[in-house]
């Protein structure tokens, strides 16, 4: 089955065909460093990060280059604020979005350029605009694209140049000569950083970075460019006009944009009050609880983002990676046996024809527009039938073990190419349990004391007080689960009453 990936470009979902064989150059839109990212940054970096991981496992050599904007409007006035030098905003929220991004277990792009590492280049563009009669000088030192000049602008967005001029203004000050036209380079004001132009001491506008940094690293033409749908227009329209105004050649071959994230139905704002830092999420819920809940739906659809929908991706991980302790309790990593041709008892033949079948169909689901969804369904599918396997405590027998083995080995390479079910079980747990303690105040001390006393109440056959801490950790939202290896805990839902 082909790759096939829905283009905003065109509307529609089409083959993917590289433009070189065996290669893919994604640019993706990168984050303006003036502030902390929110859950709004994480879904676009997962989703993109799932995107490339793909590629490279169906086999593609992927340079991923996205960028930092890290001289803008809002850097300068933080600066400004903080009465620090611009620079020193920006790498501070570099640094955190890195640290930020690692957390997620996003994987680093190949290339992370910033935009005031490729001014030489966005002066050489824009002057090959203004030949081309593409741009203009205005007195004072301003660079504008003149938008009426480049045939085909709006083809992205889907709107045309009478709707756009509907309510379109010029701006006190600005010296445009039409309402549509935009920035290319900004006049430096007093306490603003500038660099030397042909048009004077200034900066560049926005929308030329990306225009610049995506070409230089991918070529004139590359594969896939992408970002949140919020850029369609006017960014990632202006990209398209300036790259291709000047060069003459289509931009890039393949649009893709993820959806929004509302909160609470609501959409994420600061003036809302309900924007969300990724560092805050984090302090509760795990990463991968974080990936799950973004790749549980399709990336291009909108996101609902609340605490409720967090929990429900806590309970889906908890069951992913309660299927992996099973199998690491029977099957030490490393240990399952082979076996030979010989015909597999009913259960674990189901199970063995699931997992080999497992990812064909996870191909088939990414293949059809990173349908992200639909693969974690398959891997459920597995869950269940492993779960079907050790229900009651399967014997040990060759058969079973090996399947099990089997099991792991197809989850964590497919669920690895999600960014999941990457950790040992009972390192997730732990994770897991501590977390979800401290979000309810619970001590871990207390609990572990307690547990240590239902123990010994046990021993001595004191089933009244035994029962009673089990049911008074319960009330609490602490589930005890007893096996042959011992007591283990796991924070659920309070018992309601």
């Amino acid at each position: 089955m082909a790759l096939r990936l829905y283009n905003t470009l065109t509307r529609r979902k089409e083959d993917f065909v590289p433009i070189k064989d065996g290669e893919v150059g994604i640019y993706a839109c990168g984050v303006t460093v003036y502030d902390t990212c929110h859950i709004g940054h994480a879904r676009s970096a997962i989703n993109f990060d799932v995107i490339t991981r793909y590629l490279r496992y169906r086999g593609y050599r992927v340079n991923y280059v996205k960028n930092f904007t890290d001289v803008d409007d809002k850097i300068i006035a933080r600066a400004n604020r903080e009465g620090v030098e611009f620079r020193k905003i920006s790498e501070r929220y570099i640094a955190e979005h890195d640290r930020d991004m690692g957390q997620l277990g996003v994987e680093p792009p190949d290339v992370t350029p910033r935009a005031t590492e490729h001014i030489p280049g966005m002066i050489g563009l824009i002057d090959r605009l203004i030949g081309n009669g593409l741009a203009y000088a205005v007195p004072g030192g301003d660079v504008y694209f003149s938008v009426k000049n480049f045939r085909g602008y709006g083809k992205l967005s889907g709107r045309n140049l009478d709707e756009m001029m509907s309510g379109a203004r010029i701006a006190p000050g600005e010296k445009k000569k039409d309402p549509l036209d935009f920035a290319l380079w900004k006049a430096s004001k007093e306490g603003e950083p500038w660099w030397d132009s042909p048009w004077g001491k200034g900066r560049p506008g926005w929308h030329i970075e990306c225009s610049v940094m995506s070409t230089h690293f991918l070529g004139e033409t590359f594969d896939i460019h992408g970002g949140g749908e919020d850029l369609i227009f006017p960014h990632h329209e202006n990209e398209i006009a300036q790259s291709e105004g000047a060069s003459g050649k289509p931009f890039a071959k393949y649009w893709l944009h993820n959806g929004f994230i509302k909160v609470n139905h609501e959409k994420m704002s600061k003036s809302l009050g309900n924007f969300i830092t990724i560092r805050d999420i984090l302090k509760i819920h795990h990463p991968e609880v974080v990936r799950f809940f973004v790749l549980q739906g399709h990336y291009r659809s909108p996101l609902d983002f609340s605490e409720e929908a967090l929990n429900e991706a806590r309970f889906a991980m908890n069951r992913l990676y309660e299927a992996l302790k099973k199998i690491r309790d029977l099957v030490p990593a490393g240990t399952a046996p082979a076996v030979g041709e010989a015909p597999l008892p009913e259960k674990e033949r189901e199970l063995l024809a699931r997992v080999r079948d497992l990812p064909e169909r996870f191909r088939e689901a990414m293949d059809d527009d990173f349908n992200t969804a639909r693969a974690l369904g398959y891997l459920f599918e597995v869950v269940r039938q492993v779960n079907a396997l050790v229900t009651g405590g399967p014997e040990a027998s060759p058969p079973a073990l090996f399947v099990l083995g089997e099991a792991e080995r197809v989850l964590r390479e497919t669920g690895g190419v999600l960014g999941i079910l990457t950790e040992d079980p009972n390192v997730y747990f732990e994770k897991d349990r501590i977390r979800e303690a401290q979000k309810r105040g619970l001590q871990i001390d207390e609990i572990e004391a307690l547990i240590g006393e239902r123990l010994r109440a046990r021993k001595e056959k004191d089933w009244k007080r035994a029962d009673e801490i089990r049911d008074g950790l319960a009330a609490k939202g602490v589930v005890l689960k007893d096996s042959r290896t011992g007591t283990v805990w796991t924070v659920e839902k309070p018992v309601q009453g």
